[in-house]
């Protein structure tokens, strides 16, 4: 199975699938968001946008941070989306948004008809390219001059937690959407019974497994260190298994190290004013020159 084929029968099969989490303010995925990216707040998020005159929503999925951003925008502001595999779907639920236009489009392609930006925002994307360095320097010159970038990538995970990852990617590798969901929903079951037990463990510093000591939830400590187990009350089951399933099925799936990804950025001449790297990923963002 290809990944753009994973992420079509994503979308398609669940196009709803996060979207009321991410414009609901307060929500652990808007959250998430806005503090990876330095926004802290939906009033921060607003205040960043208020100079912006266009925005690209680079790999907008089903659209559901186009909704996003398009909430915080200026109302003469003008909001793009472009997706390999979901633009259809992110224009049915942006419907009523005037503001938003999509179109089908290939981060490695030719984007030139797309025109400037003043702001883009690629994030949970570039690692399923297979080119993340080259989709990256491509999208860039879509930018303005003082314009910027927003991206996020996958970082490199503990070691043991890697291997595990490839190991039940490449046995999903072959399997079509409703076998890779079901093994999805047996994972997010693991999840959500180890969530269930609402408990802290206190480790000892292990360098060799990457393990800080500490103390942890033993539901985040399997998740972080040994296999990805994705659980969350916010959503419904098919829900939580369409999210591990977003990880597991894509066989382009980079991890990427934060001197790496400025490598991006200095390549493409642009200068980094925001980094923020956590558990899960590494987010950039960086400025063209006036």
């Amino acid at each position: 199975m290809g990944t753009a084929r994973t992420f079509y029968d994503k979308w398609h099969q669940i196009p709803d699938l996060a979207f009321r989490q991410t414009i609901t303010a307060g929500s652990d995925i808007q959250n998430w968001i806005l503090r990876r990216n330095g926004w802290d707040t939906p009033e921060g998020l607003r205040e960043y946008l208020s100079p912006m005159g266009r925005v690209l929503d680079a790999g907008c999925g089903n659209g559901r941070v186009t909704a996003l951003l398009a909430e915080h925008l200026p109302p003469e502001s003008e909001i793009v989306g472009i997706d390999l595999t979901a633009a259809d779907v992110a224009a049915e639920n942006l419907s009523g948004w005037p503001r938003a236009t999509f179109a089908e489009g290939d981060l490695l392609g030719d984007l030139s008809g797309l025109g400037r930006f003043d702001f883009v925002y690629c994030q949970e994307v570039l690692h399923h390219t297979g080119d993340p360095a080259g989709a990256f320097a491509n999208v860039a010159t879509l930018l303005e001059p003082g314009g910027e970038i927003a991206i996020y990538v996958y970082r490199v995970k503990a070691p043991v937690r890697e291997f595990t990852d490839d190991l039940v990617r490449d046995a999903m590798a072959e399997m079509p959407y409703d076998e890779a969901m079901s093994v999805s929903a047996r994972i997010a079951e693991i999840g959500r019974q180890l969530a269930a037990l609402d408990a802290t463990i206190t480790v000892p510093d292990v360098p060799e497994l990457e393990i800080r000591a500490g103390e942890y939830d033993v539901q985040r400590f399997v998740y972080h260190h040994f296999f990805k187990c994705f659980w969350s009350d916010d959503f419904d089951p098919e829900g939580n298994a369409s999210l591990n399933y977003d990880w597991y099925h894509p066989q382009d799936c980079t991890r990427h190290t934060l001197t790496e990804v400025c490598g991006w950025f200095a390549d493409s001449e642009l200068a980094v004013v925001h980094k923020f790297e956590d558990e899960y990923g590494i987010t950039v963002r960086g400025r063209r020159k006036p």
